[in-house]
């Protein structure tokens, strides 16, 4: 079942949050509910920590580029 929840921002960050929200042509009340779920999905994917490690990885960074590029052409094979 749905819950309200009231918040309180300044208003620099209601005009933030409001320009995005017309950008995504969304209510404001759905935009910030749909950013909220996609850093949550993000914070689960890996940590701040995780992150800068796999970015200080110049040989890891181009192999996933690599194979971000090969996937998006279908070039390959998936292996489970």
């Amino acid at each position: 079942m749905p819950k309200t929840l009231t918040l309180r921002v300044n208003e620099e960050t209601y005009n933030t949050i409001k320009r995005h929200a017309e950008l995504d042509h969304r209510p404001i009340a759905n935009f910030i509910e749909y950013a909220l779920k996609r850093y949550v999905q993000e914070a689960d994917f890996s940590d701040e920590f995780e992150t800068l490690e796999i970015l200080g990885n110049q040989t890891l960074v181009e192999r996933l580029r690599k194979g971000s590029q090969d996937a998006a052409r279908k070039k390959g094979r998936f292996v489970a």
